[in-house]
């Protein structure tokens, strides 16, 4: 199990990642008390196919690069939602549109949103 400050850490380089290719209204939730699946979703949107997989691509590249791998990654063929799973961090990315269609943030309405600036 990771420490906070790891976690915080990782959560941050993500964002930097996600800011790097101009992903939209980034936002991170802390599910630490809601749900036992992870602690953090990362949710972001793009406005194309082709800029969410050049974010996911650049989360991945960058956090392989020093060795930390996803346990999981779904809708890289489709490109319009693309889920990365790192244990403790959920990253979401969307396409605006299906950002609003799905909704997580209303799902998980619950969830403090984290400010990203005190990371």
């Amino acid at each position: 199990m990771e420490t906070k400050q790891s976690i915080d850490h990782l959560m941050k380089q993500i964002v930097n990642h996600i800011e790097e290719k101009q992903g939209d209204e980034t936002i991170v939730l802390n599910l630490n008390d809601i749900s036992s699946m992870c602690d953090y979703f990362i949710i972001s949107s793009a406005s194309s196919e082709r800029q969410l997989k050049a974010i996911a691509d650049e989360i991945k590249n960058e956090l392989e690069e020093k060795n930390i791998f996803p346990n999981h990654v779904e809708g890289m063929r489709e490109a319009r939602w693309i889920l990365m799973d790192y244990g403790d961090i959920v990253i979401h990315l969307f396409l605006k549109e299906d950002r609003e269609y799905y909704g997580l943030e209303t799902i998980w309405k619950d969830a403090p949103i984290v400010n990203i600036d005190t990371l």
